[in-house]
């Protein structure tokens, strides 16, 4: 695997973990990047790994993210995924994994509630990687502030889900 195909890997991984969130959310695309991978002494080793991004738009209320969490976790286990670290915070809550090809992923909630997909790849054959298509953000438009703005009956909602 070369890094372009491992960042399409990454954006795939994004895109399913997405599509097991029911309700669904709404995303924009964060920023990608790459690096260099290096040996025990710190030298190139022509292997890079790439990263991807996604920013949920849709305001997940605090009384919601332990649920969303919570769907998120059940579909990377079922899909084979290591979990390797759980951040229970009341108000930064994050969930951590490995998917069984070395690929990490995280679900962390930040900064005003603002919930992120990120996926790292392993080590792999560098190549030249092309960046996932971004739409152009007006400077005036809420998600130019990169805060979620966008409500949910259901993710919104200030009270807990009923079983």
């Amino acid at each position: 695997m070369n890094t372009q195909e491992a960042a399409d890997h990454a954006e795939g991984i994004i895109d399913a973990t997405l599509k097991a969130v029911n309700p669904s959310v709404e995303v924009m695309r964060g920023p990608s990047s790459e690096s260099s991978c290096t040996d025990f002494k710190n030298d190139g080793t022509v292997t890079g790994s790439v990263s991807r991004r996604r920013h949920v738009m849709t305001i997940i209320a605090p009384e919601r993210r332990g649920g969303f969490l919570g769907v998120v976790e059940r579909f990377w286990k079922k899909e084979g995924y290591k979990i390797t670290s759980v951040r229970d915070s009341a108000d930064m809550p994050a969930i951590f994994a490995t998917a069984p090809d070395g690929f990490e992923v995280g679900l962390e909630f930040d900064y005003k509630g603002q919930a992120g997909f990120h996926v790292i790849s392993p080590c792999v054959t560098e190549s030249k990687v092309t960046d996932p298509p971004r739409k152009p953000l007006d400077p005036a438009s809420p998600e130019s502030k990169g805060l979620p703005y966008i409500h949910s009956d259901f993710w919104s909602a200030s009270t807990p889900p009923s079983s």
